[in-house]
């Protein structure tokens, strides 16, 4: 649909001989946040590469603000306003902190509401990667790495955000900072897929859920509505 951010539909992805997503579709709506679920394995992580380009789909379309991008490489995705926060942060480690963000710095798309993202507004988010602007990337804590990821992919002044564990590995205290920071991106009208181990984390942020099982969709629908009838994310997610 028109109104759609990013679209997943009918998705059929392999590894190889591995059949990984069995038809999956979901629709991140603009200026929402959709969570996405599902226990190790279930199919999460490679929605987001089908989504980045990162592998090809052999069967569905992928569809950004209703441009057909299905099969495009990755920079071709970018260039229609998808940045990704990868799983593990994969930051360039030999770069300083400043050099990580600006090699990622792309123009905003013409007739965007919303300020762009600058070293000077990525500073402001983040404090904590001024303060160590200069210092070598690899050198800094976990939290400030997934700081320094989130900051690189909003260089880049997407319209989509796909966020792949942001909270993996950290300490609460920093996952609370990360997760405050998410909920402002989603308070200035970015769009987000937010995906989490921790279902608890996602019912709280989220505006919408799809729960992926054995890479097909179980269960998908408004977070206050599936927490209203009850989910039993034992079934789904393996825990109480």
């Amino acid at each position: 649909m028109a109104n759609d951010a990013l679209e997943i539909d009918a998705v059929e992805a392999f590894y190889g001989d591995s059949h990984v997503l069995h038809g999956v579709s979901f629709a991140l709506a603009e200026a929402r946040l959709l969570g996405l679920l599902g226990r190790n394995g279930a199919g999460k992580t490679t929605c987001m590469n089908v989504a980045m380009g990162i592998l090809s789909p052999r069967g569905g379309r992928v569809a950004v603000y209703g441009a057909d991008v299905t099969g495009q490489p990755p920079e071709s995705i970018a260039a229609q306003g998808v940045a990704l926060v990868p799983q593990g942060r994969r930051i360039f480690r030999s770069l300083s902190v400043r050099e990580n963000l600006q090699v990622a710095a792309r123009p905003p798309r013409g007739g965007g509401q919303q300020a762009p993202w600058t070293l000077t507004r990525v500073y402001e988010t983040f404090p904590r990667l001024e303060e160590r602007k200069h210092q070598l990337a690899g050198h800094l804590s976990g939290g400030e790495q997934q700081m320094l990821a989130i900051g690189r992919a909003l260089m880049s002044n997407p319209r989509v955000l796909l966020m792949d564990e942001p909270s993996e590995g950290l300490a609460p205290q920093i996952v609370a900072e990360v997760m405050a920071t998410i909920r402002r991106l989603k308070q200035d009208g970015l769009s987000i897929v937010l995906v989490e181990q921790n279902a608890k984390l996602v019912f709280n942020i989220a505006d919408d859920v799809v729960i992926l099982n054995s890479g097909r969709v179980a269960v998908a629908g408004r977070t206050s509505e599936l927490a209203g009838r009850g989910i039993d994310l034992h079934e789904h997610l393996g825990i109480y």
